[in-house]
C-alpha cells in the first residue's frame, strides 16, 4: 500500500505526527508513506525511519501558492498512491492530493474542504482533546468505535509508565553516530561534561516564553555544579538567548541561530537534561528520548503534552491560565513571571536523579 501524508508546518506537529506514521505501520507493514512537508519541518523527516520519502511542499507555510500546488499534484499521479492522509486544516493544503488522482482522501472539514477530500471527518474537540487523538483518528475508519488504549490517551499521557499501546507510537528519532560526530566536528563542540539545553524560544509568540532572567538563574547554579549549558533557538530567539548568556557571563554555549533544524535536532541528542518552553525542540527532545523539564503558561498540557515518560511539567494553572493567546492579554504574564526559577530547579535536580 501507498500512503500520501500532507505534513503539518509546526514543528511540534510534525514531531507527534511520527504517531500516524508508526500506528500505519503497525496496521500495513508494507506501507510506504511519503510525506509532503514545507521546508520548515521538512527535516524532520530524516529521524523518522517510517518515512520513505520527503516531498518539498514549494511554498513557505502560509502562503498560498495555487498553482504550484496544483502541479505538484500532477506530478504524483505517476505514484499510483491508494490513499492520502491531509493532517492540516486548510483548504489549499488539500489542492496537491486532489490532483495527484489518490481515490481515498482523507481529512477534517477544515476549511469547507468537500469535493477536496472524499472522505471528510467532522471534529469533536471533546472527543479529541489532544492534538495526538486528532492526527491518530484519521488513520482510523470513520466512525468507528475507538480501542480503549485510544480512548484513554489523555489520561494516560499523564502518568509516568503509559500503556504498552501508547508506548510503542510515541515519537522516536533516530540520530546516526555519524551525524553526531559530523555536527560536532562542524561546529567545534566537544562532549565533556553533563549538558544541559535551554531551549528560551517558542515560535508561536511571547505568551509562551520563560523569563530569560530565570534561565539564566538556573544555568548559572548549574554550571556551578560542573555542567556545561548550550542554548538552542531558531534567529528570531537571539535575543533571549543573548540576554541569558549575558547574565550568564558568557559561560554558556550559545547555539541559537548557528544551526539549522536538523542539526539542532543531532545536538540535542547528546544533552543530558532539557529544560524548555512549550515550543517544537520541547517535542524534538521528548522524541530524543531526554529527561524533559516543561514549561507552561499560556499553553495547556492537556491539549499538546509532550510524549515522553522522561517528563517532568511545570505548570501553575492560575485563573487565567491556557488563554492560548500570543501575547499576555491581561499585561501581567504572571503564568510564566510566578512560575520562579526557585521552583523548576527542584524539578530538574529531581528528573535528572532519575536520568
Amino acid at each position: 500500500m501507498k500512503i500520501l501524508v500532507v505534513g503539518p508546518a509546526w514543528v511540534g506537529d510534525m514531531v507527534m505526527a511520527q504517531a500516524v506514521f508508526r500506528y500505519l505501520k503497525q496496521q500495513h507493514p508494507d506501507a510506504v508513506i511519503d510525506v509532503i512537508a514545507p521546508a520548515s519541518t521538512a527535516p524532520l523527516l530524516i529521524f523518522m525511519p517510517e518515512v520513505n520519502r520527503t516531498i518539498l511542499l514549494p511554498s513557505r507555510h502560509g502562503q498560498f501558492h495555487f498553482w504550484s500546488r496544483i502541479k505538484l499534484g500532477w506530478s504524483l499521479r505517476k505514484e499510483n498512491y491508494q490513499q492520502a492522509i491531509v493532517l492540516t486544516n486548510s483548504w489549499k493544503s488539500a489542492l496537491p492530493v486532489l490532483f495527484a488522482g489518490i481515490k481515498k482522501r482523507i481529512g477534517w472539514r477544515g476549511e469547507m474542504r468537500y469535493g477536496l477530500l472524499n472522505d471528510i471527518r467532522v471534529l469533536n474537540k471533546h472527543r479529541y482533546p489532544l492534538m495526538l487523538q486528532r492526527f491518530l483518528a484519521l488513520c482510523m475508519k470513520k466512525n468507528a468505535k475507538h480501542p480503549k488504549w485510544f480512548q484513554t490517551f489523555p489520561e494516560q499521557l499523564k502518568q509516568k509508565t503509559m500503556l504498552s499501546e501508547q508506548k510503542s507510537l510515541l515519537p522516536i528519532f533516530s540520530v546516526p553516530e555519524v551525524d553526531q560526530q559530523a555536527v560536532l566536528k562542524k561546529l567545534q563542540l566537544n562532549v565533556n561534561k553533563k549538558i544541559l539545553a535551554l531551549c528560551p524560544g517558542a515560535a508561536y509568540g511571547p505568551s509562551k516564553r520563560w523569563p530569560p532572567e530565570y534561565f539564566a538563574e538556573i544555568a548559572n547554579k548549574k554550571i556551578a555544579e560542573g555542567h556545561e549549558v548550550w542554548i538552542f533557538g531558531a534567529p528570531n530567539d537571539r535575543e533571549a538567548a543573548e540576554k541569558i548568556a549575558s547574565l550568564a557571563e558568557g559561560k554558556v554555549i550559545n547555539l541559537t541561530g548557528k544551526t539549522n533544524l536538523s542539526e539542532a535536532v543531532v545536538l540535542l541528542s547528546f544533552a543530558h537534561i532539557v529544560l524548555t518552553n512549550d515550543s517544537g525542540l520541547m517535542h524534538v527532545a521528548c522524541a530524543l528520548q531526554k529527561p524533559v523539564v516543561a514549561l507552561y503558561g499560556s499553553s495547556s498540557p492537556d491539549f499538546t503534552p509532550p510524549l515522553s515518560e522522561k517528563v517532568n511539567i511545570q505548570y501553575l494553572r492560575i485563573e487565567c491560565s491556557p488563554c492560548f493567546q500570543r501575547e499576555c492579554p491581561l499585561k501581567h504574564w504572571r503564568c510564566m513571571r510566578d512560575l520562579t526559577a526557585d521552583k523548576v530547579l527542584p524539578a530538574i535536580n529531581s528528573i535528572e536523579g532519575e536520568a
